[in-house]
């Protein structure tokens, strides 16, 4: 991690526990972190948008949690990087914790109908589809398994503010997203495959990033001091983390949207806003 902050600016000296390698204060004095927190509007403008299309198509609402959850992140990074205040350290966190929760329900919610999937193909269940569980249907075991989860990481890290800790969970809990995400494109919609590697890919270029910027950091500021301006900012790889594990979360959901609809018999339609950020709308299924 960088060292404490070479300028004081308007939010004061930091109290958070992580201290990033971007220079603080350099580039405003109202933003400690400026690009580390800009990066973050990839977080919070496509899944606001994406909630409002999947209301729009009236979809499930734990998919509407899903982009809720992963704007509320980018939000609290925006908080954290704007101050590097304890307090907004934790508005960030905690809710990485919290919306990938709501990730790993929106694919376990089909866990037990997949695991049946595997079982039941040859006895009249052939396409396994029928298998899935019935539109709206809510899976109490995982949410009270994950809600436990939840609390009980929030109550360890409030007293132990060590963030391994932290980074260690938020990494189980991804670990659960991408073999689940895996499985589910092997097994049962392979032509999702694409898609699901695409969104993983993006988000370990992006942890690659995040390495590079911690081991590296002198010799990233070091460099920094060398090149202009506009070049030396292409080496925030925290801000690049930011961006490439927004795409890669945000893809992640259009997977899980995906999934979803195809099974209810919807007809989901990739489109590109402006021709470039992909977004999903579900068509109704087709009346015989």
């Amino acid at each position: 991690m960088a060292p404490s902050a070479d300028r004081q600016g308007y939010w004061g000296r930091p109290t958070s526990t992580l201290d990033w390698c971007e220079e603080n204060y350099v580039a405003s004095f109202y933003i400690a972190e400026f690009w580390n927190t800009v990066s973050n509007l990839i977080m919070i403008l496509p899944p606001i948008y994406g909630a409002i299309q999947t209301f729009r198509d009236g979809l499930e609402f734990r998919y509407i949690c899903s982009f809720l959850g992963l704007a509320a992140v980018g939000v609290g990074s925006w908080c954290f990087h704007m101050t590097l205040k304890y307090e907004m350290q934790l508005l960030d966190e905690l809710p990485m914790i919290y919306s990938t929760c709501v990730f790993v329900y929106c694919l376990d919610a089909r866990a037990g109908t997949l695991k049946r999937w595997m079982t039941v193909g040859s006895t009249g269940c052939s396409s396994g589809y029928e298998c899935f569980k019935q539109e709206n249907n809510i899976s109490v075991f995982p949410i009270a398994l994950l809600l436990i989860f939840s609390v009980s990481v929030t109550v360890v890290y409030l007293q132990w503010k060590e963030p391994v800790f932290h980074q260690v969970m938020y990494g189980a809990l991804v670990a659960c997203l991408v073999l689940r995400s895996i499985f589910i494109v092997t097994w049962v919609y392979p032509w999702l495959r694409p898609l699901c590697y695409t969104s993983l890919g993006v988000f370990l270029l992006g942890f690659l990033l995040w390495n590079i910027d911690n081991i590296f950091c002198d010799t990233l500021r070091t460099s920094r001091q060398m090149l202009p301006p506009g070049v030396g900012v292409v080496t925030q790889f925290h801000a690049w983390w930011h961006i490439f594990t927004g795409l890669g979360s945000y893809l992640h959901i259009l997977l899980s949207l995906q999934i979803r609809s195809t099974y209810l018999k919807h007809r989901p339609n990739v489109k590109f806003l402006c021709g470039v950020w992909p977004t999903l709308h579900i068509d109704p299924p087709k009346t015989s």
